[in-house]
């Protein structure tokens, strides 16, 4: 379904499981990131009402998963870290198309987003099915769910809304670049990492 080039080494769970505080909060603030991403999709894209719609439960449920993860951090006599600069993210970022027209900037931000919440989904599945801790296994599926959804209102509003841009092939293009991308992380105790 997310037609991801590369899946996440199982082992990855295991560097994840070993400092729970840090995928913890490197989670923590990719859910903020992401909430962020949706209100801006909403502050440049106004005229949409559906996409408006859509965007403001993203970012409602982005902000609710935040405080998840917090009250998750809290109970385990964690602390919540500084916010965490994603480098996967930047790379993906770059090749995001910044110049042409108004929509196919557009177009590539949701492609964009898309692309994030893809990643996301199939790391959450590879923590969900591969780490020793129950309840966070369980709490990563049902997360693994919710990525999968906004994945798929992303790239419905992209085919929506395109005016000129060939969004299959697009996607294609985005999915060669992060599977030859992703080849370079999976180390470290990060979502993306």
């Amino acid at each position: 379904m997310l037609g991801l080039k590369l899946l996440t080494d199982p082992r990855w769970a295991n560097i994840a499981e070993s400092n729970l505080e840090e995928i913890l909060t490197d989670h923590c603030w990719c859910e903020q990131k992401a909430a962020t991403n949706a209100i801006t999709l909403i502050t440049y894209n106004s005229e949409h009402e559906d996409l408006v719609s859509a965007m403001t439960e993203i970012a409602i449920e982005e902000m609710q998963h935040f405080q998840m993860v917090h009250n998750i951090i809290k109970e385990r006599g964690y602390t919540l870290g500084r916010e965490r600069k994603d480098d996967y993210v930047g790379q993906l970022y770059k090749f995001s198309k910044k110049d042409g027209s108004r929509n196919e900037c557009f177009i590539d931000k949701l492609l964009f987003a898309a692309m994030i919440e893809a990643r996301s989904c199939e790391r959450f599945r590879t923590l969900s099915l591969n780490i020793q801790d129950k309840e966070l296994a369980q709490f990563y599926h049902d997360l693994m769910v919710s990525e999968a959804n906004h994945y798929t209102t992303f790239l419905k509003f992209a085919r929506k809304y395109t005016e000129k841009v060939d969004v299959d092939k697009r996607w294609k293009e985005w999915l060669e670049f992060e599977g030859e991308l992703i080849q370079s992380y999976g180390n470290k105790e990060h979502i993306h990492g």
